[in-house]
């Protein structure tokens, strides 16, 4: 029998009994379907995790005071000076003596109310160092960025972002304009390049820049600062592989600018961004794993069914076999026409399942909030779980049938 006639018989056969064929291939299109939904979930959790990263940066150590230490702390309400642990000098500090550091910038951050003509904002405000902005990678869209003499005068300059801007101004750049953050004046000198939503879900383009000094002074001044005081310190390092080794030194050095001895908790945290994201990515991965083990549960039991009904298919089609092989079928045809059955049955369930796998995920990504990468790997792979399924659960019952013997099986009624 050549291949044409093998297909033909198989698709007879099958034909002959379509509801028990369609019900055996559910398993396998509830397998495929699951498998495409499920990867492209957690493809989607990645490449979020991957925007993450990118925003906070791999290179980066983010230093904020201790925990515990701050107002109202163990229950007991602390001075500023006891939340403020970090200061200028431990900027300046780092910047002198640690030569892998490439940037770093000290920060003070709140919120506001920013005022223009009629319009107006409830914004958040940051406090920054020259640094700050190549740390995080901000740009100026409009305008400049602060000169040397804003950050030693406590100029009355800002720089606002985008959603900012929008808000006050619409389509104009309001460079040049005068704005109020709270009760005080400021000239804008810059905006900022949008950088859209953040891997937390903020807003990252609703913020206003200030110099760190004058934030101190006319933002913060009722708070009593200690001088020189800072709520964060970021850093980068040119080479990723210095990372972990900076986090050492500047650790060693803020305990020894701080005087803890030997034995007692920092009144600092240094975040390392890449452990975080490596901890995350982990996860992530792991759990994209899990989702795919599950889904290829889902195929495995949909492979078994296909066995599972060509083995009744076997024993109801016995004499069948018997005829096929006294009018000279030999065995290796028999076993083809079976193996071609079981194909057809999960190829047909593969189509339909990546049919409405594809569906599924656009609906998942549309519908609700966890992001869906769907590509054509993920199908590709869908469609090759789909043969490796009909060739590996259809070979055994095929085999079977192909071993029968001719004289037993014509003498089945």
């Amino acid at each position: 029998m050549n291949f044409s006639d093998i297909l033909r018989t198989a698709i007879y056969a099958l034909r002959g009994n379509w509801m028990r064929s369609a019900l055996t291939s559910l398993g396998v299109i509830i397998g495929i379907a699951a498998v495409i939904v499920m990867v492209s979930v957690g493809q989607g959790t990645q490449q979020e995790i991957d925007k993450m990263v990118s925003g906070l940066g791999s290179q980066r150590l983010d230093i904020s005071p201790g925990a515990g230490r701050g107002p109202g702390g163990g229950g007991v309400r602390m001075s500023a000076s006891s939340f403020f642990t970090l200061n200028e000098g431990d900027v300046d500090a780092i910047r002198n003596e640690i030569p892998e550091v490439q940037y770093v910038a000290g920060a003070l951050r709140g919120n506001t109310q920013v005022v223009y003509a009629e319009n107006n904002a409830s914004t958040s405000w940051q406090g920054v160092q020259a640094d700050f902005f190549d740390i995080n990678g901000w740009t100026i869209a409009n305008g400049q960025g602060f000169d040397a003499q804003d950050y030693t005068s406590a100029g009355k300059s800002v720089i606002i972002g985008e959603t900012v801007r929008r808000t006050l101004f619409g389509d104009e750049t309001g460079v040049g304009q005068t704005i109020r953050l709270g009760r005080v004046p400021f000239t804008v000198v810059g905006t900022l390049n949008p950088k859209g939503q953040g891997g937390f879900g903020q807003d990252q383009d609703d913020v206003v820049m200030v110099p760190l000094e004058t934030a101190r002074r006319r933002l913060m001044g009722a708070m009593g600062l200690p001088s020189g005081a800072v709520m964060q310190i970021a850093l980068t390092v040119a080479d990723p592989k210095d990372l972990s080794y900076a986090q050492g030194e500047v650790e060693a050095l803020l305990r020894q600018r701080h005087r803890i001895k030997p034995g007692e908790e920092d009144d600092f945290n240094v975040r390392n961004i890449s452990e975080i994201v490596a901890t995350r990515t982990a996860t992530t991965r792991l759990m994209s794993l899990l989702l795919g083990a599950v889904a290829t549960i889902s195929l495995i039991v949909g492979g078994i069914g296909i066995m599972n009904i060509m083995l009744v298919s076997v024993t109801e089609r016995i004499r069948e076999i018997g005829l096929r092989m006294a009018v000279g079928a030999g065995p290796s045809d028999v076993r083809r026409q079976f193996l071609a059955e079981a194909m057809l049955l999960s190829l047909g369930g593969g189509v339909l399942g990546i049919a409405i796998g594809v569906v599924g995920a656009l609906a998942v990504g549309r519908f609700s909030d966890l992001p869906v990468a769907l590509n054509g790997q993920v199908i590709a792979l869908a469609a090759t779980f789909s043969i490796m399924t009909g060739l590996f659960f259809g070979y055994y019952p095929a085999r079977k049938a192909s071993q029968l013997d001719p004289i037993e099986a014509l003498r089945q009624q």
